[in-house]
């Protein structure tokens, strides 16, 4: 089940609030992500690489610095984000927006709050196929917020895809470890 939350939280800075759940269109205007990885077969595979994703490990594990007001995701949560190297990087704010906990979907989706170099959302979601077959799949829409994202053009969007690949590698060696 998939759970969409919006009634007294921080204003998101783009107003497609939930619009990476499953059925729904992504916005047009924005920048549109897809991106799926296979990661193996079978239950303790998609457990793995489910509690890999809802606890952030995955993104901890792609050397970023990851903060979270709860220890797993849940609608609502704050999630500060550290990208770049050392005096470059930035923190990006982000609120959890929808979350999964289901037999064949586990994951979440969070929005950007002001502050963010982005307006926009992301959806990290780990799917288990009837066959057993276990795949990651990022699905994001974004938009540049300020003036460096703007000047950079289209390498966000190449940066983005890269990042989707590498957290996909990175969330098959942490699911096989399990």
């Amino acid at each position: 089940m998939t759970r969409i939350i919006s009634a007294g939280r921080p204003a998101l800075s783009y107003p497609e609030r939930g619009a990476t759940a499953e059925g729904r269109p992504l916005p047009a205007g924005y920048h549109h992500l897809h991106h799926r990885t296979r990661i193996g077969r079978g239950r303790a595979v998609f457990e793995a690489a489910g509690t890999a994703v809802t606890t952030l490990a995955v993104h901890r594990a792609s050397g970023m610095r990851v903060r979270c007001s709860d220890g797993a995701v849940r609608p609502g949560s704050r999630v500060d984000v550290g990208i770049g190297w050392g005096p470059l990087r930035i923190d990006v704010p982000c609120e959890v927006v929808w979350t999964a906990y289901g037999p064949a979907r586990t994951g979440f989706a969070y929005g950007t709050l002001p502050g963010h170099p982005e307006h926009g959302e992301e959806a990290f979601l780990v799917r288990c196929d009837p066959d057993g077959t276990v795949w990651f799949e990022v699905t994001a829409f974004s938009r540049p917020a300020r003036w460096y994202t703007r000047r950079a053009g289209r390498l966000v969007p190449f940066l983005q895809r890269c990042h989707a690949r590498r957290l996909g590698r990175i969330l098959c060696r942490l699911a096989a470890a399990a």
